[in-house]
């Protein structure tokens, strides 16, 4: 199976990231799982670079076929590979129903979308790795708004980053603009994963 249906927790500790963006993970332990988490020695050049790629790549949620198929359509883009690759990965369908709030985690916020709850400009899609496009709209179908999971979610939703907005009377949030960098991931180090890929 492609799809990593392991712990997350243990990926977070392994990594030394926190891909829910939450920290709960890392509060207990902050060292790598298992007997010599504690003692592992600093990485070295490719091992950072492979590190920063599977921080990303567990923090959305997708597979390897689909995370080097995303960032060779990107690097044929003008701009800044790094910066380009993540904004595509942030304006996913799926990742974008968990900013709103419809949702607490996207590995929920996929199921969602793969169980067609989710509209977007009005329409069903149930594509997860749909990419939307500023000014586009996503909502959930009339007969899931109920769904106690949803209803959760949003009330425990804090706050949204500013590229995204959601009116409450009508249940609409909207994708108002790709992010700037330092608005989401700011841990993150795009620039490894770049020369992780352009490696000789």
């Amino acid at each position: 199976m492609s799809r990593f249906t392991g712990s997350s927790w243990k990926v977070s500790r392994r990594l030394g990231y926190s891909i829910s963006e939450t920290g709960k993970e890392l509060l207990k332990r902050k060292t790598a799982p298992g007997q010599h988490g504690a003692k592992r020695s600093k990485q070295k050049e490719y091992g950072a670079q492979l590190a920063e790629k599977q921080k990303v790549r567990f923090t959305y949620g997708i597979s390897e076929k689909q995370f080097v198929k995303t960032f060779n359509e990107v690097s044929k883009m003008e701009g800044m590979t790094g910066v380009n690759f993540l904004k595509t990965l942030e304006s996913r369908l799926d990742n974008l129903v968990y900013r709103i709030g419809f949702a607490t985690t996207r590995a929920q916020a996929r199921q969602l979308v793969n169980h067609g709850h989710i509209l977007v400009d009005g329409k069903k899609v149930d594509i997860p790795s749909y990419r939307l496009k500023p000014g586009q709209t996503i909502s959930m179908k009339e007969t899931s708004k109920n769904l106690v999971v949803v209803k959760a979610a949003l009330e425990a939703k804090v706050s949204r980053p500013e590229y995204v907005s959601f009116d409450a009377d009508k249940q609409v949030g909207t994708f108002v603009r790709f992010p700037e960098r330092d608005e989401f991931l700011p841990e993150i180090n795009e620039q490894l994963i770049v020369e992780f890929y352009n490696r000789a």
